[in-house]
């Protein structure tokens, strides 16, 4: 039988859950731009900071302005509300209208080859990155479009398996940690004893998020490309790249590992939020989510939980930070500057530390010889790192098992090795027609009557044939 967690156990995971939906709603006290005659302030415009109220990403701003002192230019940080999609939405019309006065933005990696295209935001000089060969080269090609540098890479994002020790170990599974990696058939045969040990009215296998949104698009452009590597839908110009062999691959590789038995039946209309529930209330034994999800769910599990690789690709999310076109050349030139900061070795240390995924290598070295965190004290290694005295966040330890490393041998690979979803201006509308299309498979008819793998690959190669060049 499914257990029930206790009231401590909650609690945290509430404070996970209003975490999240920090991230994707406004909260009270949202911050509107300054007037637009300050000619010294420099406003950066970003989506909600899953790490709360003071986050990481305003304690960077406020240490940026301590530097720069009472006579320098001031950064301000304007949290736009609502979901991904509604915030892309607010910023182009903000900055095709002229109505908000925007520095900095800081913008989804599917979002460059948009912006950039429509000439919102401007090339990059080596002003605003310090020490590139230090940035996860798939990370920061995000960056670019059309072979110019628009933004600089702030956090990432990859996909990750968490699973569920104390399960395996009920269940009498013989190997419990999976830190070394895991392929779908041994994931398989995993949850096949899981599922024999408490049966039908206990744990299912793993879960996901397959609503029909952005996180459907992610789990299939990793299942396509893990059936074929090397496969892009768009070339490096934004044209149609993809064959229907390809894609009827990909689809087939798709719907086998999401299929039932092993995949919770709810994760067809999932997203983060829910699938994340699904996990922490015992339904599932495994799942795939985002690393912000770690600290927390740490601290709720201690030991008992376990997290690794996804088996096969793993998609790349994350913010890259931009200069827009419409700021004058002086403001343009201090918010490159800002950007140098934000991205900083320092920075992407104290960004590592709070629960992002830093951008450059270099933070994800050994103690002592990574670069610290000084940016922000709160997350400083030691308390007395602080030159505030300010007490440090609790953290979860790094080492995940004897030898491994949750950042160093978990992450990084999974960022090094991550896979773009289609680089095109027209992102939108390619990740609407996958989407649509793919409801084929987990729409409201199941069963008999659903199309096959090549039905449905052909139906998505002439939808995004009518939407896509070349």
């Amino acid at each position: 039988m499914a257990r029930r967690l206790p009231a401590a156990v909650l609690a945290s995971l509430s404070v996970l859950t209003l975490l999240f939906l920090a991230a994707c709603t406004a909260g009270e006290g949202t911050k509107q731009p300054p007037d637009a005659d300050n000619s010294r302030r420099i406003v950066v415009a970003s989506g909600q900071d899953v790490t709360g109220k003071n986050g990481i990403r305003q304690q960077l701003i406020d240490m940026w302005n301590a530097e720069e002192g009472p006579q320098g230019f001031e950064a301000r940080l304007v949290e736009l509300p609502g979901s991904a999609d509604q915030q892309r939405s607010q910023l182009l019309g903000a900055l095709q209208s002229g109505s908000a006065e925007y520095d900095v933005v800081n913008l989804d990696v599917t979002w460059v080859p948009e912006f950039a295209d429509a000439g919102l935001i401007r090339p990059l000089t080596d002003a605003a990155v310090k020490s590139p060969e230090d940035i996860i080269p798939s990370v920061d090609r995000t960056s670019y479009w059309k072979g110019k540098r628009y933004a600089v890479p702030f956090n990432s994002d990859a996909g990750l398996l968490y699973y569920r020790k104390d399960h395996l170990r009920e269940a009498g599974v013989s190997r419990t940690d999976l830190s070394g990696g895991v392929t779908w058939d041994e994931l398989r045969d995993q949850i096949d004893a899981v599922k024999g040990h408490f049966g039908s009215q206990g744990t299912e296998g793993w879960s996901t998020q397959l609503a029909p949104y952005e996180g459907r698009t992610v789990n299939a452009i990793e299942a396509f490309t893990s059936a074929v590597p090397g496969l892009r839908l768009t070339d490096g110009d934004g044209e149609y790249a993809a064959t229907v062999e390809q894609l009827t691959a990909g689809v087939a590789e798709l719907r086998e590992r999401t299929a039932p038995p092993y995949t919770l039946d709810e994760a067809s209309e999932s997203r983060e939020a829910e699938s994340l529930s699904a996990f922490a209330e015992g339904r599932t034994t495994f799942l795939r989510h985002w690393p912000y999800v770690y600290p927390t769910l740490h601290e709720t599990y201690g030991e008992d939980l376990g997290v690794t690789r996804l088996p096969g690709k793993a998609v790349l999310g994350g913010q890259n930070l931009a200069v827009t076109s419409s700021t004058s050349e002086q403001r343009a030139a201090k918010a490159a500057e800002l950007i140098a900061f934000l991205t900083d070795l320092d920075s992407e240390r104290c960004l590592l530390r709070a629960g992002f995924a830093a951008t450059r290598v270099s933070a994800y070295q050994e103690p002592g010889t990574a670069p610290r965190c000084r940016h922000a004290p709160a997350y400083a290694e030691t308390p007395s790192a602080s030159p505030t005295g300010e007490g440090t966040v609790r953290l979860p330890p790094d080492r995940i098992a004897d030898g491994v490393s949750f950042s160093r041998d978990i992450l990084l690979p999974a960022l090094r090795e991550g896979v773009h979803r289609p680089r095109t201006p027209l992102y939108g509308a390619v990740t609407h027609t996958l989407i649509t299309e793919l409801d084929a498979l987990y729409g409201p008819s199941p069963g008999e009557g659903r199309a096959d793998d090549t039905e449905v690959a052909k139906r998505l190669d002439e939808a995004l044939k009518e939407v896509l060049p070349g």
